[in-house]
């Protein structure tokens, strides 16, 4: 499955879970995803990545039906789709929260439709479940892995707010806007 060849290739950082779901075939994994890995260190373990796709929610089997992530930067976008775009499903369901971009979007790479929404700060999973208006009755007894499953299912139905754009357009239209940080002083 894509998200052992993922594990074995230490694309998988900071992660919450890794699990199979009920429905055969299909796991979901919570954390980050590597963008850019750091190479390695000495000693040939691996150093921190340089970038991630962070708060990654991600439902694969063979290839990726569910992507949900936020980007630090649109201009990560290209990176993302020459490391994962390849192994997307044709019907995949990608929603991506982008701290720089200046407006919701939707972009098209190769007949899937990418929903672009700005966010400075907040958590993936929790601002997918509002998107979505999923409530808590709605994942009531479920595994964390079949909680991703049932985000994918009403990922197949959700219609995203803006415009299309191109590529060129969205890395046209961003903000100065970073990732505000938290934490110890």
């Amino acid at each position: 499955m894509k998200l052992d060849t993922y594990k074995a290739d230490n694309l998988l950082f900071n992660a919450n879970f890794c699990d199979a779901t009920s429905e055969p075939g299909l796991a979901a994994y919570r954390g980050d995803l590597v963008i850019v890995d750091g190479g390695l260190d000495d000693k040939g373990h691996p150093n921190p990545p340089h970038e991630v796709l962070r708060g990654a929610v991600v439902l694969a089997g063979e290839d990726i039906k569910l992507l949900i992530g936020s980007l630090d930067q649109i201009e990560m976008l290209p990176t993302l789709l020459e490391r994962f775009g390849a192994d997307l499903a044709a019907d995949a369901s990608v929603m991506l929260f982008v701290v720089n971009a200046s407006e919701r979007a939707q972009f098209d790479y190769e007949g899937r439709v990418f929903t672009i929404i700005p966010l400075v700060q907040g958590v993936c999973w929790n601002e997918a479940i509002d998107e979505l208006a999923l409530e808590k009755s709605d994942f009531k007894g479920q595994t964390p892995a079949d909680k991703v499953a049932t985000l994918y299912g009403e990922m197949k139905s959700y219609r995203a707010k803006g415009a299309v754009k191109s590529m060129d357009e969205l890395l046209a239209a961003t903000t100065s806007q970073v990732r505000e940080a938290w934490g110890a002083v």
